[in-house]
């Protein structure tokens, strides 16, 4: 069964950055959209960014020119690189991959990044 696994994710100060990773087993990788969502405490989960099989990438406004998000086909894998993290993005963040064409989509476990002085 497909499985979504997150990592990377801590505690670290404002100004600071961490590197998300999400490895990917069991589906045909490169066909789906991949992309990463956070729930904050009392907030809707909300899309952070995504990235087709074609490279396009989507960034919510709150998180552009901070974050970037990339894939690996071979390793089955996607990146989120977060830079200059302010408090506000303190969240859980989860994993997505969509198969759009057959409204298929699966989410990893989540990882939570804290971002505090």
């Amino acid at each position: 069964q497909v499985q979504l696994v997150e990592s990377g994710g801590g505690l670290v100060q404002p100004g600071g950055s961490l590197r998300l990773s999400c490895a990917a087993s069991g589906m045909f990788f490169t066909i789906y959209t991949m992309g990463w969502y956070r729930q904050a405490p009392g907030k809707q989960r909300e899309l952070v960014a995504r990235i087709t099989p074609s490279n396009t990438t989507n960034y919510a406004d709150s998180v552009k020119g901070r974050f970037t998000i990339s894939r690996d086909n071979a390793k089955k894998t996607v990146y989120l690189q977060m830079n200059s993290l302010q408090p506000e993005d303190t969240a859980v963040y989860f994993c997505n991959a969509d198969r759009i064409a057959i409204s298929r989509d699966y989410w990893g476990q989540g990882t939570q990044v804290t971002v505090s002085s």
